[in-house]
């Protein structure tokens, strides 16, 4: 299956750019997704946190990924 994911902030540094599509098992999870961006981008297991968003709602790790879903990933902010 694949999906569409759209990186901000670090992990967009991270991914190398803004959008990456990529190629996942069916029954998707949001958690099994983080996991495999880990395997993938070993950074990513630095950061403290992130949100995910699916079709541009905030998601939690038990949520199902289906084929053509826009994923966010959007790190912590910091600002004044």
């Amino acid at each position: 299956m694949e999906i569409k994911i759209l990186a901000f902030g670090i992990a967009r540094d991270i991914l190398g750019g803004s959008e990456l599509k990529i190629s996942g098992p069916e029954n998707l999870t949001v958690g099994r997704l983080l996991e495999l961006l880990k395997e993938r981008y070993p950074a990513f297991a630095g950061l403290t946190s992130l949100a995910i968003a699916v079709n541009a709602e905030y998601a939690n790790e038990n949520q199902a990924i289906s084929a053509g879903d826009e994923i966010a990933i959007i790190p912590p902010v910091a600002g004044g």
